[in-house]
């Protein structure tokens, strides 16, 4: 099954921005468009938005001027719905209610012929509920296009329960043609982007309702050590916290309360203050002309320790001890069969965070997981009242030594980055264990969709088979209420290749 061919119309209903965004693309790819709005005038203002942001193209050098009038030409403002009735697709993009797209759908179906393609971009409503309002419902499927679509190359082909594997065919193929990349998931909560990033906002909200770290501190270890481009209190902010908490709640519904996404009540709260972010003008930052950013928490300077001993090779954060050393800190290399950290002259302890916290042990400041710890320009440590301020010193004054600014945050278990990460690559390997994606097509939608610098089987396999098990398994035990409990399918990669003689052995 290959894409539409370029000469058949395509239909987008529904002219807000994605509804703009998605009828640009396809017109931009060559086919005639059309489109509708059941507001009378709003097809019209839609087609005359397209045609400005074409103009705007023309004056960057990215689109030709015949170029432009071509597509111009081939863009029609439908007044009623009777004029998609030549249409070899048509693409919903309208309130996301239920009942709306389904009322929407049914309508479609007596006007269009039968071969043509329905699709919805809806994020976070069920493909199978909207088409299961339709008497043919093999022929519907989901688009979802990132916003903004003209400029987001990631689109996620959702196949409802009903879709024909034809009608998902095309609909993959005719995405790709339009110069997108294109990713085929089943229809299940959140899909993939939506359902597996919901621990990047989870975790920072819980760090900071645990009174770990103010919402500054926390981006800022996010950004410039975990390699994130924005951190989830100023990205929530960018994208509307009654957006954002909207999608985690349906998510959360979707899957019988799951405790695994419960929403944040301190976000709740945000939202039912008003303060929505960017466009209300104060989210978790102030917007207002006058304000000003809050800072993160960054320590003083404090000398770097004259020694340290490594017992054992650090594991992910193995590149430290080729660093100490650049720095001129002498590393004494000592064999442990259990060891991966530091001991300081103090005797005080530093271990990379692996869902244990400082206070159960005599003298140990943790620090975090980083993407690159040559790269990094920011490292937080985690410390409990019990800890000796000597070892909290020096092991500041290491990380100080290497160039980073350091963070210390409360004795929160698996810290900021370690624990973010975890629970994205456990929720990653459940959704690849039931059939929602293959692990090529997650890496692909999380980096795309999400910007992230690595996909989760990426960063899986750079961590090590057992990392994310080991670190949510601490973590389990210190909050047995099941949100960081790892899934099944996590637990089978993570013991793969231990294998022992029989049950009871």
């Amino acid at each position: 099954m290959t894409a539409l061919d370029l000469s058949s119309p395509v239909a987008v209903v529904g002219t807000g921005t994605m509804g703009q965004g998605i009828a640009q693309v396809a017109l931009v790819a060559g086919h005639p468009v059309r489109l509708y709005d059941a507001v009378p005038g709003k097809a019209r203002e839609a087609a005359d938005a397209i045609g400005a942001r074409l103009d705007r193209l023309v004056e960057k050098d990215r689109l030709t001027g015949a170029d432009r009038d071509a597509a111009r030409a081939r863009l029609v403002a439908a007044e009623q719905l009777t004029d998609l009735a030549d249409c070899a697709l048509v693409v919903e993009a309208v309130l996301e209610r239920l009942d709306v797209k389904q009322d929407l759908f049914r309508a479609l179906e007596k006007v269009v012929p039968d071969d043509c393609l329905l699709a919805t971009n809806t994020s976070s409503l069920s493909v199978t509920a909207i088409g299961g309002a339709l008497a043919n419902p093999g022929r519907f499927v989901g688009l979802h296009f990132f916003n903004p679509a003209p400029l987001l190359p990631l689109v996620e082909v959702v196949s409802g329960f009903a879709t024909d594997v034809t009608s998902a065919t095309r609909a993959y193929e005719t995405a790709r043609a339009w110069g997108k990349t294109p990713v085929a998931c089943a229809d299940s909560p959140g899909f993939i982007v939506n359902r597996i990033a919901r621990p990047f906002y989870a975790e920072a909200f819980a760090v900071h309702e645990a009174q770990g770290a103010d919402p500054a501190t926390i981006d800022a270890v996010l950004r410039e050590c975990g390699g994130f481009k924005m951190g989830a209190f100023e990205l929530t902010d960018l994208i509307g916290q009654d957006v954002n908490e909207s999608v985690t709640h349906s998510v959360w519904q979707s899957f019988f309360q799951d405790v695994r996404f419960t929403p944040s009540l301190a976000q709740r709260r945000l939202v039912e203050s008003g303060r929505l972010g960017r466009k209300s003008g104060h989210g978790w930052y102030d917007y207002a002309g006058s304000a000003e950013r809050p800072e993160p928490h960054t320590a003083e300077r404090e000398r770097p320790p004259a020694y340290v001993v490594a017992e054992g090779d650090l594991g992910p954060a193995g590149d430290l001890l080729t660093l100490l050393r650049e720095a001129g800190i002498p590393v004494r290399e000592e064999e442990e069969d259990h060891g991966t950290r530091l001991v300081l002259p103090s005797g005080g302890q530093l271990a990379l965070a692996d869902g244990q916290t400082s206070v159960e042990f005599r003298d140990v400041v943790y620090f975090d997981l980083a993407l690159d710890y040559r790269r990094a320009t920011r490292i937080a440590l985690s410390a409990s009242q019990d800890t000796s301020p000597q070892t909290l010193a020096e092991a500041t004054g290491l990380f100080q030594a290497l160039g980073k600014d350091v963070s210390v945050i409360g004795d929160v278990p698996g810290m900021i980055v370690a624990r973010t990460v975890a629970r994205i690559i456990d929720l990653a390997h459940d959704a690849v264990a039931k059939g929602v994606a293959t692990e090529e097509d997650v890496d692909t939608a999380m980096r795309l969709g999400v910007n992230y610098p690595l996909g989760p089987f990426e960063w899986s396999r750079r961590l090590g088979r057992n990392w994310a098990y080991a670190l949510l398994d601490d973590l389990h035990l210190r909050d047995p209420a099941g949100r960081y409990a790892p899934s099944l399918a996590l637990y089978r990669h993570a013991y793969a290749t231990d294998k022992r003689e029989g049950p009871g052995s």
